[in-house]
């Protein structure tokens, strides 16, 4: 790869697309430049605040992700104020020496959230903000695999209403923690969106979204009942399912029922799920999906790396969808129960013919490679084992 490769990248005014793609893959894209590549640049562009949400923390000495919180170090250590907020369910999935390598790094402030008194579900946002100028949102969890070794999609964001926005959603769960802290209520907010604009943030849970910022859960469906022609989507998990107390999971009909509604209009209905995706009764849904006319479903398999089987990695985790050509989608939020109703997740919202265009080349790229095959309808698939 040439250096100037190493540096090329992709973006429209106010958002670059940023894009990591398992190693060892014949995914990799020269004009996208990686996660860990961004993160680094603005962190070390930082000169008065870094702010960062993320469901865990998960490094591993000499990773790419060691690079990134080498350089937030670094921010600390030049006097930038840190405030860092992780999911309290999160935890089990953080390595203890991660949070350690982050709690010695000068000048940061570490919370834990927890969401489930909120309202029943998990901050699973992935975003983080520089000085209240730039943020990055994306699928990438702060976790070195997610740099390495799954498929990641995520927007550096520089256009100033939506950072504002953005922001908000941060100071409102940071908030929430010290209220929390106090044994104090967290209130609901009421809800007051903003008419959409040609690119704009929604957010979820709809008690927890700030003034200004658009509802997920009302607005997909609106998105999808608008579309006319195509509709692409590429998830890690689809199901009409939604997370329940034990090993309830109750029916959660909003997407399933949008994208179905599509479909019957005529509309051509792409969608691509991770084969963590194949498991009992979410299989049973998707082949549902996959008998109607209009609809077209794959499932993508990352082969192990060569170095061997790495629990919870080899898979694709991005979160995108374009519609007509015309809107591209990046979020944070699985396309099931629990993630726009209850859940705290981001998702930006795009009217740029240029970038759904190259959004679009990045789905074909998956759909067309040797990783991604139709769902077959007759075959009892095996039950996956992402942790080994």
């Amino acid at each position: 790869m040439s250096h100037d490769a190493v540096n090329a990248r992709f973006d429209v005014p106010g958002y670059e697309l940023v894009y990591s793609a398992p190693v060892e893959t014949c995914l990799q894209n020269d004009d996208l430049r990686d996660s860990a590549e961004v993160w680094r640049q603005m962190f070390a562009q930082a000169r008065q605040r870094i702010d960062i949400a993320q469901f865990y923390v998960m490094n591993q000495p000499g990773s790419r992700l060691d690079a990134v919180l080498a350089e937030l170090r670094r921010a600390g250590e030049r006097g930038v104020k840190i405030r860092l907020l992780l999911e309290r369910k999160g935890l089990r999935n953080s390595a203890a020496d991660t949070l350690e390598q982050l709690a010695a790094i000068p000048q940061l402030a570490l919370r834990v959230l927890d969401y489930q008194p909120l309202s029943g579900g998990i901050m699973h946002a992935k975003y983080l903000l520089v000085d209240g100028e730039q943020a990055f949102v994306g699928s990438q969890n702060f976790d070195w695999r997610a740099l390495e070794h799954i498929h990641e999609v995520g927007l550096r964001v520089s256009d100033v209403g939506v950072v504002r926005q953005i922001q908000a959603v941060f100071e409102q769960d940071w908030q929430a923690q010290a209220l929390q802290a106090q044994q104090r209520p967290v209130p609901p907010l009421t809800y007051q969106p903003a008419p959409p604009a040609d690119s704009y943030l929604l957010a979820s849970p709809r008690a927890y979204v700030p003034p200004g910022v658009i509802d997920t859960q009302s607005e997909l469906p609106r998105l999808l009942a608008a579309a006319q022609r195509r509709v692409r989507v590429q998830v890690m998990e689809y199901a009409p399912l939604s997370f329940g107390p034990g090993r309830s999971r109750p029916y959660y009909a909003v997407i399933d029922n949008a994208l179905r509604g599509a479909a019957a209009r005529g509309v051509q209905v792409e969608l691509m799920v991770a084969d963590w995706n194949t498991k009992k009764p979410e299989i049973a849904y998707l082949k549902s999906l996959a008998l109607l006319p209009n609809v077209q479903l794959k499932v993508v398999t990352i082969p192990a790396a060569g170095s061997g089987f790495i629990p919870y990695a080899r898979v694709i985790h991005s979160k995108i969808m374009t519609i007509d050509e015309r809107l591209a989608w990046v979020g944070t939020s699985n396309w099931s129960g629990g993630y726009l109703d209850n859940s705290r997740n981001l998702e930006l919202v795009l009217h740029n013919d240029a970038l759904t265009a190259r959004l679009d080349q990045l789905y074909q790229q998956l759909w067309d490679s040797p990783y991604a095959a139709a769902l077959r309808i007759e075959e009892d698939y095996p039950t996956p084992r992402p942790g080994g």
